[in-house]
């Protein structure tokens, strides 16, 4: 099989990547009937109110964060995924069913939306990590990029067929369809084999494991670094969902059918680089930096395009550039964290990533109405450059360098410090100089937090490393960490 989709190769992740590739599909016919409702049925072409439904749709994932990736790290992620699967099939179809019924408001939308939202914001952190349970550690970094090209596949097909939808029927049955969808990951979810999932420690919960994950996170400067950016990115350059319907209806003058064209163009572009990201080993904070910096510049190209032709051929390119960036900041946070911190970590990078949408959507909405439809995708690109150069010099100020994490075999990838006899040992700056301290299981991720916020750097995935004070990344029998970059360290807390 060819490196690009090896992961296919374990049953349990076909299933996934089938099921998903279903569901992806109805989610994006439904973000296009959503728009178009919003945008043709239930308002004047106000690309406020458009704004309005987004933000609704991403807020919750926002304000949910913390405890959706606590809920991720605590709970069978599997149950949890076929849980969100079934509430999100029966709000489409409440929707589908309002719209068919010419009952259907735009405070309907609204609301509808935001438990959407809600939904999501469980639904994100479990589906994140749940991938590092189907394969090996190995696989990791391609079945990543496959699930990126899963979603922007389905990018590639669901606008196109909504757009025909539409046409001919109108929005309502593009909602029904998207109903139907989520039971293909439902199905596929409940025919695994479950005995071939990789285990992992489960987190206690609570506020504890909140604290534990947050300070995980703020004692990461890599990972602080990619947050930066996927946070300004996705407020301000990736609302293409607002900005092509936008740009479709207000400067081109196109109608549904043409609308979902683009957005399947796009799509092109962000499959290729999803594709191109799965054969990759180990993506880096340098790539993800300069193809924050990429991306800029072509949103800001496509943005002054002068015919709808040039517009989606542009594009392509701008999906391309855009996917690049995303797998890359997603692969690179995911490889680096321990297995049992991933629920909550990939909560807090939804939150920034998605939660920025209802900030960006209303402002990007309010720009094209006043300023032009066109400004709406170069402010995109303005923000993304301004973002890569901070990066930059961020990284290279603060030597804030990714580890390349090179993650163990499967049978000790559930560690995030040295296992022994069912406990985890723990350097205890924080409590005892010089020595190291004990831990149950249970209560490791607790003494991670006081390990980082004691000022030790933070561990690679899945490996037991910590820092030793002074920045440099050791493993668990005190060597230095072969071929990993340096952490400044994190300041002594007083008292």
């Amino acid at each position: 099989m060819s490196p690009t989709f090896r992961s296919l190769r374990v049953p349990n992740y076909r299933l996934w990547a089938v099921g998903a590739l279903v569901s992806n599909t109805g989610t994006w016919m439904q973000r296009v009937a959503q728009d178009w409702l919003v945008l043709t049925e239930l308002t004047a072409d106000s690309g406020v109110a458009v704004g309005i439904t987004t933000g609704f749709q991403f807020g919750p994932v926002l304000l949910l964060a913390p405890m959706a990736g606590a809920v991720a790290d605590r709970f069978d992620r599997r149950r949890v995924l076929m849980a969100t699967q079934t509430a999100s099939g029966v709000l489409a179809l409440v929707l589908g069913l309002l719209v068919l019924t010419d009952t259907a408001r735009l405070w309907h939308v609204y609301l509808l939306a935001g438990l959407l939202g809600c939904v999501a914001a469980l639904d994100g952190p479990a589906r994140h990590a749940f991938v590092s349970e189907l394969v090996g550690a190995e696989d990791l970094p391609n079945a990543v990029g496959l699930n990126s090209a899963s979603f922007h596949a389905g990018r590639l097909i669901g606008p196109g067929i909504a757009g025909m939808l539409i046409h001919w029927f109108g929005t309502g049955p593009v909602f029904l369809v998207n109903a139907v969808s989520f039971g293909a990951v439902w199905l596929a979810l409940s025919r695994m084999r479950v005995s071939e999932l990789r285990e992992i420690r489960r987190s206690r919960g609570g506020r504890r494991a909140v604290r534990a994950g947050l300070s995980y996170v703020r004692h990461r400067p890599d990972i602080m670094i990619i947050l930066l950016v996927v946070g300004m990115v996705g407020t301000f350059g990736l609302n293409f969902q607002l900005t092509t319907a936008l740009m479709a209806r207000l400067v081109f003058d196109k109608g549904p059918q043409e609308y979902g064209i683009l957005g399947s163009i796009m799509a092109i572009g962000s499959l290729t680089g999803a594709l191109l990201a799965a054969r990759r080993e180990r993506p880096d904070l340098r790539l993800v930096i300069g193809a924050t910096l990429v991306f800029g510049v072509v949103a800001g190209a496509t943005s002054l395009m002068p015919t709808y032709t040039l517009f989606a051929v542009a594009l392509v390119p701008t999906g391309l550039s855009a996917l690049t960036l995303m797998t890359a900041a997603n692969a690179a946070v995911l490889l680096s964290t321990p297995p049992e911190m991933r629920g909550r970590v990939s909560s807090l990078y939804m939150a920034i990533f998605m939660g920025g949408t209802p900030i960006g959507a209303p402002v990007i909405g309010w720009i094209a109405e006043q300023f032009g439809a066109r400004w709406s995708i170069l402010l995109g690109g303005i923000v993304s450059v301004a973002t890569a150069l901070v990066a930059a010099f961020w990284a290279r100020r603060g030597k804030a360098r990714a580890c390349a994490a090179v993650l163990p075999p499967r049978d000790e990838a559930a560690a995030a410090v040295v296992a022994s006899g069912g406990q985890v040992a723990v350097p205890a700056a924080a409590a005892t100089a010089g020595t190291a301290a004990l831990a149950p299981p249970a209560e490791a991720e607790d003494a991670l937090a006081e390990v980082f916020a004691a000022g030790h750097a933070a561990p690679a995935a899945g490996h037991g490393v910590a820092g030793d004070g002074n920045g440099a990344v050791r493993d668990g029998h005190g060597a230095v960490k072969e071929g990993c970059a340096t952490v400044d360290p994190v300041p002594e807390r007083s008292g």
